[in-house]
């Protein structure tokens, strides 16, 4: 029984899984084992996979695509570690993970845990804004695991150990399609266990690298804190709302724009706030300029599937729902 079992669901992406499994080959604690679940690819990885068979212990499973959700399931059920550690496949593992999460759970004194994630210097300008507007105070608040006494801490799945036990006590994660990472921190929480930020323990997290993607991504994410608040009722908090009384805010502003065109100079108010802050965050004027646009993306969409979800599902009394189901990866 290894320590951990690290469970990484993968959709089309061969490439950027075998990056991580080059930075998971890279550690030098080796006590794991890993459990790679195919959803439904048409690009495979199990060659991929077979190719690290004889530097660590490795499982390949192949479903239908089902979500990433029931992928970590699927892998659980095979997966024997102590801890069951998952990641996503466009992460990577700085050298000395493994050993300082091993060190953290050695204290035995929490259930679950998760850190934050950073933009390694190699990945492309894009990228590096777009994990800028993912992490950024003035975007999300640094309620994503930089920070600890906003709220209570919701571990996620693209950086989150949960005690194997506890995992199968809880029946693993929803069906949900975005958001099931919070749902099961949620319910982990509810049941009485516990969560710990573990900050050091950081992973470098590729995210989208084109805006049209991340647009489709952040949109479903803001339904889902809708549809994530109707399954818990008492999670969604002030800071939540932000995004979407920034959507509401800047068309208030082009409504005054129409008797007086100067309101349209605070429009350039928060382009200038999040170019200067990203500079001094990022030490890069090319990353701090396109993170303009990324943050932008990332409000506008957040705002925007927020309000779609709050009007169906708390107005008008829909069912649980998401948005672009028939083109999200195109």
């Amino acid at each position: 029984m290894p320590l951990f079992s690290i469970i990484i669901p993968v959709y089309n992406r061969p490439e950027e899984l075998q990056e991580l499994l080059e930075s998971i080959d890279k550690q030098s604690y080796r006590d794991f084992e890993v459990v790679v679940v195919e959803d439904g690819s048409v690009k495979k990885s199990d060659q991929l996979l077979q190719t690290y068979a004889d530097k660590f212990s490795t499982h390949y499973l192949y479903q239908e695509n089902k979500g990433p959700g029931l992928a970590r399931n699927n892998g659980a059920g095979c997966a024997s570690g102590r801890w069951l550690l998952f990641l996503d496949s466009d992460c990577l593992l700085p050298d000395n993970y493994l050993r300082l999460v091993a060190e953290e759970v050695a204290s035995e004194d929490f259930d679950c845990f998760g850190g934050p994630d950073k933009a390694h210097p190699s990945f492309n300008t894009i990228q590096k804004a777009i994990g800028y507007a993912m992490s950024s105070i003035l975007t999300t608040g640094g309620i994503r695991g930089g920070r600890e006494k906003l709220d209570v801490f919701y571990p996620r799945s693209y950086n989150l150990a949960v005690r194997n036990s506890v995992f199968h006590s809880l029946g693993g994660f929803s069906n949900m399609r975005f958001g099931e990472d919070l749902d099961f921190s949620m319910r982990l929480l509810e049941k009485g266990y516990s969560t710990r930020l573990i900050k050091p323990a950081f992973v470098y997290h590729k995210r989208r690298n084109n805006f049209r993607s991340f647009f489709k991504q952040i949109y479903n994410s803001g339904i889902a804190r809708i549809n994530l608040d109707i399954r818990h009722p008492g999670t969604l908090k002030p800071v939540h709302w932000l995004p979407a009384l920034f959507v509401l805010g800047h068309l208030a502003l082009l409504i005054l724009a129409f008797g007086n065109p100067a309101w349209l100079l605070l429009l350039l108010v928060v382009p200038l706030t999040v170019f200067i802050h990203a500079r001094y965050e990022t030490g890069n004027g090319k990353t701090a300029l396109w993170a303009v646009p990324a943050a932008l993306t990332q409000t506008f969409a957040y705002g925007l599937g927020f309000l779609e979800a709050f009007i169906a599902r708390k107005i008008m009394r829909r069912k649980e729902f998401r948005a672009f189901s028939k083109n999200f990866y195109k």
